[in-house]
């Protein structure tokens, strides 16, 4: 099978709950705008430290995606899934991009599950970030 090689992020970091592998940083959120099954999740423009399953349609309540559920290099949990394309013309910015869930699989920058409120993070300046 061979090592699993984990890229290290620097700065503000969400992680798996269940290993602490880097996933992505808080910089490269899109929108906070997301649900999924377990509650709020966050779009992302870029994930490391992930492996992917099949493509699959599955309708979501911004219509048909075609999705691939992303798992963790660590420890193979599913943490989220890539959209690899919307079906209708208003979805099509979502191509490409990550969702990650938060309340059972991934931990923010402060090492809570991350929906605790981080809009002032999100806001902020790096002397901010600094205090979590």
């Amino acid at each position: 099978m061979g090592r699993v090689f984990r890229i290290t992020l620097e700065g503000s970091v969400y992680s798996c709950k269940h290993c602490l592998t880097h996933l992505a940083l808080l910089d490269d959120i899109i929108s906070k705008a997301f649900h999924c099954r377990h509650g709020k999740a966050y779009l992302f423009d870029k994930v490391v430290n992930i492996s992917v399953g099949e493509k699959e349609d599955r309708m979501m309540m911004t219509g048909m995606h075609t999705v691939v559920d992303i798992f963790c290099v660590g420890c193979g949990s599913i943490v989220g899934w890539k959209y690899e394309s919307a079906h209708e013309k208003t979805q099509k910015y979502k191509e490409g991009k990550f969702i990650l869930e938060s309340r059972f699989q991934v931990l923010g920058p402060d090492g809570s599950n991350y929906m605790v409120n981080h809009e002032a993070v999100v806001s902020g300046s790096d002397a901010d970030n600094s205090s979590m």
